[in-house]
């Protein structure tokens, strides 16, 4: 038998292709901040850190690291909000919508450069344990 005696959480990795667009996305446009980033030598591939609350997600340029086309579900407060700042943001490859699911949650949908699929969501009021 396993013992797990505590699970502090879970650190997606997403395969990323190109540094500015990655920023671009994440930082400017979801607005995630920076956590720290890292190279081997100043010609290796990126491999950083960045957050958005206490969500962490991690962007590798390194080949082994990760497949593109991944997908991770982000619980977020306020989601009509979140959605009302990406909108007005008016970044030219993402005008997301914002849905109500069968599994009683509002969702925002968007996808990175590279084919990452991060689904934002918030359970509704009536459905919350």
């Amino acid at each position: 038998m396993i013992v797990i005696t505590t699970i502090k959480g879970v650190t997606p990795i997403f395969r990323m292709f190109d540094e500015r667009k990655a920023k671009e996305f994440y930082i400017d446009y979801l607005g995630f901040s920076l956590g720290w980033e890292h190279r081997f030598e100043s010609d290796m591939p990126l491999y950083m850190e960045i957050s958005l609350g206490e969500c962490k997600l991690h962007l590798s340029e390194h080949y082994g690291d990760c497949s593109p086309g991944a997908a991770v579900r982000i619980e977020i407060v306020d989601i009509e909000a979140f959605h009302s700042s990406l909108i007005n943001k008016k970044y030219r490859y993402s005008r997301p919508g914002i849905e109500t699911s069968p599994w009683h949650t509002k969702e925002v949908c968007v996808t990175d450069p590279f084919g990452n699929k991060l689904t934002f969501y918030e359970p509704l009021k009536d459905h919350m344990d």
